[in-house]
C-alpha cells in the first residue's frame, strides 16, 4: 500500500480531474451557424441487431487523414484516421464504424469570432457514424485493414448499446493532448478526444465483453502540446459578457484571431508569425476543454505529432464469447 502526503494526494486528484473528458446528460442541438464542408456521415444507418449465434470478424481500419482528397500526403506525417470494421458471417455484410468531427477538424480545434458576440463561438461536436460496407481500397492503399478479433452476435449487440451511450454522452471533439514533457511517463494534463480514442474505447468494451484480440502492433496518432501546469481561467459566463473579466476576454479573443480561415497566402503568413510569437516566443496558449478555458504556459518542444503504439486490450472469453 502506497501512502501519499496531503499535498501529493491533492496533486494526483488535480491531474486526474484535468485529463478526464467530461460526459454530458444529452447531446445539444447544433447551431445553424455551424456548417460542414463535407456532410457528416452521409450514408449512415442504424446499427443492426445481429443474431446471437452470428460470428463477426472485427477489423482495424486506419488511413491518412483526408486521404480522399490528398492521398498519402498526411500519411507521411503519420497523421492518421482510425475506424473499425465488422464482417457478419450469417448476413454476409460488412460494416464500418468511426467517430469524427461534425464540422471538420478546424472547427473543432479553434473557434469562430463572430461579430456582435463577446465569447468565441465553437462548432466542436463529434459523433459516431455507422454505415454498411467497408471501402477496401481506401483503407488498404495507404493504410491498414487487418483482422484483430472475432466476436459473437451477442457481443456485438451489447457493444451497440454501449456505442449509443458513448455517443450521447461524449459529445465534444478535442484535438490536443497536453503533456508536461515528451517523456513517456510525463504528466498528461489533458487527453485528446478524437477518432482514435473512440476506437480504443470500442476495443476495450469488446475486451470487457470477452473478445480475445490478436497480438499485433497497433499505433495511433496524437498531436501533443507541451506545457507547465495549466491555470484555470473560468467558463464562458465568468469570463465574457458585461460581468466578465474584460482583460482576460480580450486576451483570449486576440489569441484565437490568427487561427481564423485565410483568404490569401499573405494573410496566412502574417498570422503564422503572430502564432509563433504568441505560442513559442511568449509561451502562451489558451485551451478550451470541457467547456472551460485554461491557460497553458508553453514550453519546449511546444508541439509534436507522435505515432506511438497503444497495445490491443487483453480480454478473456466469458458468457458472451464465441
Amino acid at each position: 500500500l502506497q501512502v501519499y502526503s496531503g499535498h501529493e494526494a491533492v496533486l494526483i486528484i488535480l491531474c486526474a480531474s484535468l485529463s478526464q473528458h467530461r460526459r454530458f446528460n444529452y447531446r445539444p442541438k447544433t447551431d445553424p451557424y455551424c456548417q460542414a464542408r463535407y456532410t457528416f456521415c452521409p450514408t449512415g444507418s442504424a446499427i443492426p441487431v445481429m443474431k446471437e449465434e452470428d460470428i463477426i470478424e472485427v477489423y482495424r481500419l486506419q488511413a491518412p487523414v483526408w486521404e480522399f482528397k490528398y492521398g498519402d500526403l498526411l500519411g507521411h506525417l503519420k497523421i492518421m484516421h482510425d475506424a473499425v470494421g465488422f464482417k457478419s458471417s450469417l448476413m454476409g455484410k460488412n460494416y464500418t464504424m468511426e467517430w469524427y468531427e461534425l464540422f471538420q477538424l478546424g472547427n473543432c480545434t479553434f473557434p469562430h469570432l463572430r461579430p456582435g458576440m463577446d465569447a468565441p463561438f465553437w462548432c466542436n461536436q463529434g459523433a459516431a457514424c455507422f454505415y454498411e460496407g467497408i471501402d477496401d481500397a481506401h483503407w488498404k492503399e495507404n493504410g491498414t485493414l487487418v483482422l484483430v478479433t472475432t466476436i459473437s452476435g451477442t457481443m456485438f449487440n451489447e457493444m451497440a448499446k454501449w456505442v449509443k451511450y458513448d455517443n450521447e454522452t461524449g459529445i465534444y471533439y478535442e484535438t490536443w493532448t497536453v503533456q508536461a514533457s515528451p517523456d513517456k511517463k510525463s504528466t498528461v494534463w489533458f487527453d485528446s478526444y478524437e477518432c482514435s480514442k473512440f476506437i480504443l474505447r470500442t476495443y476495450q468494451k469488446l475486451a470487457d465483453l470477452g473478445a480475445v484480440f490478436k497480438k499485433i502492433q497497433t499505433n495511433y496518432t496524437s498531436i501533443i502540446l507541451f506545457s507547465g501546469e495549466p491555470i484555470y481561467l473560468g467558463n464562458e459566463t465568468s469570463i465574457f459578457g458585461p460581468l466578465g473579466n474584460q482583460t482576460l476576454a480580450a486576451a483570449i479573443r486576440d489569441f484565437y484571431y490568427p487561427f481564423k480561415p485565410h483568404r490569401t497566402v499573405g494573410e496566412f503568413f502574417v498570422d503564422l508569425l503572430k502564432i509563433i510569437d504568441r505560442v513559442i516566443l511568449n509561451h502562451q496558449f489558451y485551451l478550451f476543454y470541457n467547456l472551460e478555458y485554461w491557460f497553458l504556459p508553453m514550453k519546449f518542444p511546444y508541439l509534436k505529432i507522435v505515432y506511438e503504439e497503444v497495445p490491443l486490450p487483453i480480454g478473456s472469453k466469458t458468457s458472451f464469447g464465441v
